[in-house]
């Protein structure tokens, strides 16, 4: 087994709609959390500070839950899916410490992030760290496939940084661009997350790929999601600004779609040559949230999660089954 284990504590900061979803599953993501939080430091006192500061963070664990879930259709061993589920929260971890190392991001869940308490050099080699320790987990469930699937994902969740960070403050963008970013940088580690837990779990092939494409419509909705709070929502609960993508240099679905409609004159476009506020940025957040892009935006979210509940019709009813389903409306109508 990777790393060694000090006692943990059990997940928390999940909403009650959250834990209905995840009753199936309650006892082993409660261990998944435990390894996560007992993960050691290799007895260097700063590293387990840093692990300390990002686990204390909390988080939905909802790639996690989805593992786990995907496992639990057919006769398995526990053990795999929840090693898995720690290596799938761990890539997580690790991808969110980079990511906001690029993105220069003070907070994160309402805390300081590595990058901008410890600075970029220690914050590059913390998730380098993370991105190992999460390899040696997927290591341990012994399956190739899953392993193969796993460094495929995290090639993915680079080469989309790469597309973003070359990207960076030009306006005009197709949304074909968009859905392959979002695809590498978030939808990749969900499908990941569903496949690799129907794999472990024993599913016959067409339930395996069924799980994929659920895999992959979810994160492209949560993905989507992300981007209407970046423009829409509290920042308390978010734990970060918003308008954040937009100051970032960052095109969003909203933002995208301001710029279609929008041609000429466009705050998005003052906003990116000049690179300053200006009244640029709440400009172009009144329009959006002035508009009917809300809703239009939320018509893509909804598209997707009713694609990814139609890839459950081929597997067996039943608990796990149902929660996925649920999953499919929680994801769309979070707030954080």
């Amino acid at each position: 087994m990777a790393g060694r284990w000090r006692r943990g504590n059990l997940l928390t900061g999940i909403d009650q709609r959250a834990v209905a979803i995840y009753a199936p599953i309650q006892s082993r993501l409660n261990r998944v959390e435990e390894r996560l939080r007992s993960l050691d430091g290799e007895a260097i006192p700063d590293l387990q500070t840093l692990l300390d500061h990002v686990l204390s963070s909390g988080g939905k664990r909802v790639r996690a839950a989805i593992t786990l879930l995907a496992s639990d259709f057919y006769p398995h061993d526990d053990e795999k899916p929840i090693i898995m589920s720690v290596a799938i929260e761990l890539l997580h971890l690790a991808t969110l410490v980079h990511d906001d190392t690029v993105d220069n991001s003070d907070l994160r869940r309402g805390k300081a992030t590595v990058s901008h308490r410890w600075g970029k050099h220690i914050a590059v080699l913390f998730g380098d760290y993370v991105f190992a320790a999460s390899a040696t987990f997927v290591c341990d469930t012994e399956n190739i496939r899953v392993i193969r699937r796993f460094s495929k994902t995290i090639m993915e969740l680079a080469s989309g940084e790469i597309i973003e960070y070359f990207n960076c403050y030009k306006p005009q963008q197709a949304r074909e661009l968009y859905q392959e970013r979002i695809y590498r940088k978030t939808a990749s580690l969900f499908r990941t997350a569903a496949e690799t837990g129907a794999i472990l779990g024993n599913a016959p092939e067409p339930q395996v790929q069924a799980l994929n494409d659920y895999g992959y419509n979810m994160g492209m909705a949560f993905q989507i999601v992300d981007d209407l709070l970046d423009v829409q929502g509290d920042p308390t609960e978010l734990g970060k600004p918003v308008g954040n993508d937009l100051l970032q240099g960052v095109l969003t679905l909203p933002s995208i779609m301001l710029l279609e409609r929008y041609p000429e004159n466009n705050p998005i476009e003052a906003l990116f040559r000049e690179r300053s506020h200006n009244g640029h940025l709440q400009q172009a957040l009144d329009m959006i949230n002035n508009s009917t892009i809300i809703g239009d935006c939320y018509a893509e979210i909804h598209a997707y999660c009713a694609k990814a509940a139609h890839a459950l019709e081929i597997l067996p009813v039943c608990d796990a089954r149902l929660s996925l389903q649920n999953m499919t409306n929680y994801v769309w109508e979070r707030t954080r």
